[in-house]
């Protein structure tokens, strides 16, 4: 990379050639420590104003630095870019420094094995060229193999006859405004020489300019994967049996670097470290050693112990790996919703082997023609667990491959049952189904060029992961500028997704139709009944103390303060206390409370009562309260509207307790086990309503009746409607509704 006194020169509000060069060069090293590539890179500065590199003997190659040898890239080297280098004032041969980079390949590959050496220069050509090493320098290069890749500030076109300085130069080209200088032509020619002489096709095009290799390498590089065989044997039947190899066409990719455990200081896993300590569950957390501990897999709401050699047994053990042929049928009764996994096998026939060449040729060929899949019982190797899949056949113009999709089991389905989308009261009309089709047409992703032939307008294979895409730009950031926010998300990566201009500018017209012909009208809320007191405008003064406490009460959250009837009810029942039923009494009173708010966080809390009720009455033999009061919550489920609470208890078991937990208890096992399951409700017919013969006048009197004897009435009224005499106010003498309650009292 040129660093020299030229390269920080740049027209008014225009990035510098130095910034743009120092930009591909991060950009290309990211890609390299992200992807995880055994690349190695060595960076060497020209036009520096120190002098470091092998040659520099006898006053030759000056200005030039080795910044770094060659190497596997890191997160070192990113900062290094980001920090230390920096413009200087000198300005140093480009030819020089491609020099002095072919000794470097030369020296530091020796003894290594390697697919190919390549030097990309970065640089603006403006300096003054020693050109009579050139031929030496181009025989050099294709002696040893080393490719070429220059990148410039302006394109290799620039320097054509009967073109304007603005149409001449690139939009990331930081020039005067007045075109190539004299030593930029000059250097133009010997890089066009240069790359013409290389044995390449089309050396020019290795030319690039920095605002295209920004652009080609603001994505980062996907971490490349070797294809890994999996050999096995195709059968059909216990005779036929076809030697194979499958790849992963696709698969789920996660990033490889997981996250790890440092020191906050020294940033180094070493200096953390990890124990892990077993404790009994009492006052002294006694320390259990490992030794005396096994795996323990819950059953409702008991533990069932499983020793290592138990879990062992427990699997699921076949042949070992397999891909059998179980059958074959028509590929419309495979449907694309039944596709599942994470992964998609091309199935080849061995490359050694001729006959399975024909073999599975001949397979291939004969379900493409019927139209038909192969059902398959596929098992990786011994440990893993057998899957069925579908292997559909798939033929292209140089080559013939199965591609195996698993399919789901019996417990992998989900059955729904949904309403039917027909809707007397709202069909819509024909114009309103036709405004919707103009809609989607209008949307489709794929349409036909000039020649007929179909394209697609949004590429999917070719769109990256954008959470990869940020994730190591934020990592990126982190590295290179500790305690700084982390950037915003680049421009490129949110336009990734985006529907392409040409379909939203398609679907403007149908959008607008489609507006029309479906007009969206306010709906009023319904007016909400009033009050007697809203009514004649009188509230009492008690009223309003009453909603102020109402007000306060909210914010106390009883389920936050649930833990605290179950400790209490321990601490005294547990104790053996001889108030043991208005303990119980207390302890359900606070569940029914609970249970009034319908609400999961309620009902979560109120099992945990019912599970402390329950442990404590079969610890201390008393099974009666317990029983009685779960058997009489069942009963008033439906009409509760409970079912949801219900749903929780019977996942965590919590049924009655049976005479094998405690000897007093008059449920067995078997109907303990029973009470969980859900009861068929009956249909019962409705009773038909009973007609009141009852006489009007008559009952016009009971009321009047009533009334007097609710006026005269002056003990406690418990509709909170009265005064301190008890004399019924006008707020409800004036409605002729009256609580039940105070009713049957009088």
């Amino acid at each position: 990379m040129d660093v020299g006194l030229t390269m920080s020169n740049s027209a008014p509000g225009e990035e510098s050639s130095f910034e743009l060069a120092k930009k591909v060069i991060q950009k290309f090293v990211q890609r390299q420590v992200f992807s995880e590539t055994k690349i190695e890179l060595a960076l060497v500065l020209f036009g520096t104003d120190s002098t470091d590199n092998p040659l520099s003997q006898d006053g030759q190659y000056q200005n030039i630095r080795v910044h770094r040898h060659l190497r596997i890239p890191d997160c070192e080297l990113l900062i290094e870019i980001e920090n230390q280098v920096q413009p200087e004032s000198k300005e140093g041969d480009w030819l020089d420094a491609l020099v002095v980079c072919m000794d470097l390949l030369h020296t530091e590959t020796k003894g290594k094995k390697y697919d190919c050496l390549n030097i990309a220069l970065l640089t603006d050509l403006n300096t003054q060229t020693n050109e009579e090493s050139l031929e030496v320098i181009i025989n050099n290069l294709t002696q040893s193999g080393i490719t070429m890749q220059f990148f410039l500030p302006f394109p290799v076109e620039e320097d054509k006859e009967g073109q304007g300085d603005s149409e001449r130069r690139d939009p990331g080209h930081p020039g005067t405004g007045k075109g190539l200088s004299r030593e930029q032509k000059k250097n133009m020619e010997l890089v066009k020489e240069m790359m013409l002489s290389l044995d390449v096709e089309d050396g020019l095009d290795e030319i690039h300019t920095f605002r295209n290799a920004i652009e080609e390498l603001c994505m980062f590089k996907r971490v490349e994967r070797r294809p890994v065989a999996w050999p096995c044997q195709l059968t059909i039947g216990s005779s036929l049996s076809i030697r194979i190899v499958g790849y992963k066409a696709v698969t789920d990719e996660k990033p490889k670097k997981m996250w790890i455990t440092v020191d906050a200081q020294s940033h180094q896993k070493d200096d953390v470290k990890r124990e892990t300590v077993y404790c009994l569950d009492d006052d002294n957390e006694t320390e259990v050693q490992k030794d005396d501990i096994i795996q323990g897999f819950r059953y409702g709401s008991d533990i069932v112990p499983f020793s290592k050699v138990d879990q062992e047994q427990m699997k699921y053990k076949h042949d070992g790996k397999c891909f059998a042929v179980l059958g074959f049928t028509k590929q419309s009764a495979i449907h694309r919703h039944q596709f599942m996994g994470s992964q998609i096998l091309k199935i080849f026939a061995a490359r050694d082997d001729e006959h399975a060449g024909v073999a599975l040729s001949a397979l291939i060929r004969a379900l493409n023609e019927l139209q038909m899949v192969a059902i398959v019982r596929y098992a990786y190797n011994r440990t893993s667990n057998p899957q069925v899949g579908a292997a559909f056949p798939c033929i292209k113009q140089d080559s013939e491959c199965l591609m195996y999709v698993q399919l789901p089991f019996m417990e992998d389905l989900r059955h729904f049952t949904f309403p039917s989308l027909e809707n007397k009261k709202f069909t819509p009309s024909d114009a309103q189904l036709s405004a919707v089709d103009s809609l989607i047409d209008s949307m489709m992703l794929v349409e036909e060029d000039e020649n007929g032939e179909q394209r697609d307008l949004f590429k999917p294979h070719r769109i990256p992961n954008p959470a990869f895409q940020r994730h190591f730009q934020c990592l990126h950031h982190r590295a290179v500028s500790p305690g700084t926010p982390l950037p915003p998300i680049e421009p490129w990566l949110k336009a990734a997704l985006d529907r392409p201009e040409v379909i939203t500018e398609r679907c403007q017209d149908p959008l607008d139709v489609l507006k029309r012909k479906f007009p969206l009208t306010e709906v009023e809320k319904k007016k909400k009944l009033k009050t007697s007191a809203q009514i004649f405008g009188k509230e009492s003064e008690e009223s309003e103390a009453k909603k102020v406490k109402e007000d306060e009460a909210e914010e106390y959250n009883l389920a936050n303060i649930a833990e605290a009837p179950v400790i209490v009810f321990i601490s005294l029942f547990g104790c053996g206390d001889p108030r043991v039923l208005p303990v119980c009494q207390q302890l359900t009173h606070r569940i029914e409370q609970l249970l009034s708010n319908k609400n999961t966080q309620y009902y979560m809390k109120s099992i945990t009562c019912i599970q402390a009720f329950r442990e404590q009455s079969v610890k201390l033999a008393n099974a009666e309260h317990y029983n009685s009061y779960l058997q009489s919550l069942k009963g008033s489920i439906p009409n509760r509207g409970l079912e949801v609470f219900w749903e929780l208890l019977v996942q965590d078991g919590l049924t009655l307790i049976s005479k094998d937990e405690v000897e007093g208890s008059t449920v067995s096992k078997a109907e303990a086990n029973q009470f969980l399951v859900a009861e068929e409700q009956k249909e019962e017919a409705a009773p038909a309503p009973v007609e009141d013969t009852g006489d009007v006048d008559d009952l016009v009197s009971v009321q009047c009746l009533f009334l007097t004897c609710l006026y005269f009435y002056s003990n406690t009224c418990l509709c909170n409607c009265c005064d301190s005499n008890g004399v019924k106010t006008i707020s409800c003498v004036s409605t002729w509704g009256v609580c039940d309650v105070l009713s049957s009292q009088i």
